[in-house]
């Protein structure tokens, strides 16, 4: 399966994100601290399963790794800790636990007990939901992911947890280098390289 059919899960608005300079470096800054050796801040052992079986159901592993491998999970929990403020970082962890009762409610079952397929449908379940909301109100910033540095963590749980799913995977070296084919660091730059001859005239 392609990396584009799997990503049926995100909304039009919410294509890959165009940052800004500023954001890109901030988003960079939080992608260096995480890796081997991490360890959790704020979420718990039990809500970062979670968070990485959702965000792996976003962007899902092909030929290149998908969430899971590219550390979102790590990336989330650095933004909960270093960006979010006490509300918004408790809104968020209630919005996890609202997954784990809606499965609950919908299967028996928590979330990480629950079939991929049950699982499947649950998120898709809310990104209809979502997407039917925003059609009927004014849209969160033209896109699900906005682009300044005091909006990420503001909205619907769903909205958030897709936008900064999507914001880690991407701004990741495996999201970056592998999937975008894009240099993080670009090349120097030679800006006194003489001309061909043919290019001279």
């Amino acid at each position: 399966m392609l990396r584009r059919d799997a990503l049926r899960l995100l909304t039009a608005g919410a294509a890959i994100p165009t940052l800004s300079p500023n954001l890109l470096a901030l988003f960079r800054a939080a992608q260096a601290q995480t890796g081997s050796g991490y360890k959790l801040r704020t979420l718990n052992p039990e809500q970062n399963l979670l968070v990485t079986a959702m965000a792996e159901l976003i962007i899902p592993a092909t030929d290149t790794p998908g969430a899971k491998g590219a550390r979102v999970n790590e990336f989330i929990d650095v933004i909960l800790t270093e960006w979010a403020t006490p509300s918004e970082r408790q809104n968020f962890l209630d919005g996890l636990a609202g997954i784990d009762k809606e499965s609950t409610d919908l299967f028996g079952k928590k979330f990480m007990d629950a079939s991929p397929e049950q699982q499947t449908a649950l998120l898709r379940s809310r990104d209809d939901d979502a997407m039917m909301h925003r059609v009927h109100t004014r849209p969160r910033h033209g896109n699900t992911v906005p682009n300044e540095r005091d909006q990420q963590l503001v909205g619907t749980f769903w909205d958030v947890f897709k936008g900064i799913t999507i914001h880690g995977y991407y701004t990741s070296e495996i999201g970056f280098s592998q999937e975008l084919n894009l240099q993080i660091i670009p090349g120097a730059f030679h800006g006194c390289v003489p001309l061909p001859i043919e290019k001279k005239a």
